[in-house]
């Protein structure tokens, strides 16, 4: 399990590098112990790969829904080089030790122990490991576009990092885009232009005034958050912006119609038009991922609570692909080994042990549902 892990983390896979040398790891992996799996490729470097596991059919399915891609290593120093894994003081440091790939590495290798076991599985063993959540989730989507040959699911789990709570519920994502636009000019004479980063400044001013908690709220997730994250404007010093953009990103809550929180954003736009008949503002999609709330009372997910001695499921702020696969209709849940703030961070690492920790409980999580 500790050289699947460390192979997984030397296969770089951001965004640039793509995810295909992941998914070779997974599916040689899978093949050392007779499993097979089909690696779907696009654009030369992106990859998913998925193993089906059969049975004797008499339940239904569990599905390991898994992602191998990883942020970028970022701009500040690490300690070791991010894509080259080291163990030390029973850790393994590197990109993607954490979020996800220790949760991934552990899934496989509890597939690959159940199934040299012998074990006679009742329902079948479902893995998929997707490219893409952290943008845009473009490979959970390619599965769950072949989800008519999926068998019936008993419930579905994604291995991220809760360090061992077990998640039932997350906020979904709004990214929108603001672009204020102005007019060019001498920065000598800029009465003679429409500065757009004032634009901006006076629509972000205004945003301050909208209160995004309090017109929106859930019992078990709270309430939505609202941040603006990326500013671009101007292009040199001695001349009138005539474009200025933000990036915001707005976490939201089960129940929320995005269209609402985008109507409000223009009626913003349309109040400082008011008051400023020169601005000119524009508003865009940049993502928009779903909330999930899993039913915490069904069976599966209070069998599963039970089976790994745990009282009951949280919520977490942050957003995973699960809600991809509500149409499975399955209960979807979200367990994994890591701890959640080494997430995005340098020097990621994860606890060997918890990595063990985590094979032991899918094998008893598969024995409890499969057999």
């Amino acid at each position: 399990m500790k050289e699947l892990l460390k192979q997984l983390i030397n296969a770089e896979s951001t965004e640039t590098c793509g995810e295909l040398a992941s998914a070779e790891v997974i599916s040689a992996e899978f093949a050392r112990y007779g499993i097979n799996s089909e690696i779907e490729t696009w654009d030369n470097t992106r990859a998913n790969v998925t193993a089906h596991i059969k049975s004797t059919g008499k339940k239904p399915a569990l599905l390991f829904a898994c992602h191998i891609d990883v942020v970028g290593p970022g701009q500040a120093e690490w300690t070791n080089p991010p894509f080259t894994a080291v163990e030390t003081d029973g850790k393994i440091y590197g990109r993607g030790s954490t979020d996800m790939k220790g949760g991934t590495a552990a899934a496989v290798a509890a597939i690959c122990e159940i199934v040299k076991s012998g074990k006679i599985l009742q329902g079948d063993i479902i893995f998929t490991a997707v490219a893409g959540e952290e943008t845009d989730s473009c490979g959970a989507e390619r599965f769950m576009a072949k989800k008519s040959q999926i068998p019936k699911c008993l419930g579905v789990i994604i291995p991220e990092p809760t360090d061992f709570t077990i998640v039932s519920a997350h906020r979904g994502i709004l990214w929108l885009d603001i672009l204020t636009k102005g007019v060019a000019a001498h920065g000598s004479t800029p009465h003679l232009g429409i500065n757009a980063i004032t634009s901006m400044r006076r629509f972000l001013n205004e945003l301050d005034n909208y209160n995004i908690a309090e017109k929106h709220t859930n019992e078990f997730l709270g309430t939505c958050s609202i941040s603006v994250n990326t500013i671009s404007g101007g292009k040199t010093r001695n001349a009138v912006p005539d474009q200025c953009s933000c990036g915001i990103d707005i976490r939201i809550i089960p129940g929320v119609d995005p269209q609402d929180i985008i109507n409000d954003f223009r009626n913003i736009i349309a109040k400082v038009k008011s008051e400023h008949p020169e601005f000119d503002a524009e508003i865009s999609i940049n993502r928009h991922a779903f909330p999930l709330e899993t039913d915490r009372n069904s069976d599966f997910v209070k069998d599963f609570c039970s089976c790994l001695g745990i009282e009951k499921t949280v919520a977490v702020g942050y957003t995973t692909d699960g809600p991809h696969f509500i149409d499975l209709g399955a209960p979807i849940l979200i367990y994994g080994p890591g701890k959640p703030e080494m997430c995005h961070k340098p020097d990621e690492f994860i606890e060997i042990t918890d990595v063990e920790k985590a094979v032991q409980n899918y094998k008893k999580i598969i024995t409890r549902f499969l057999t």
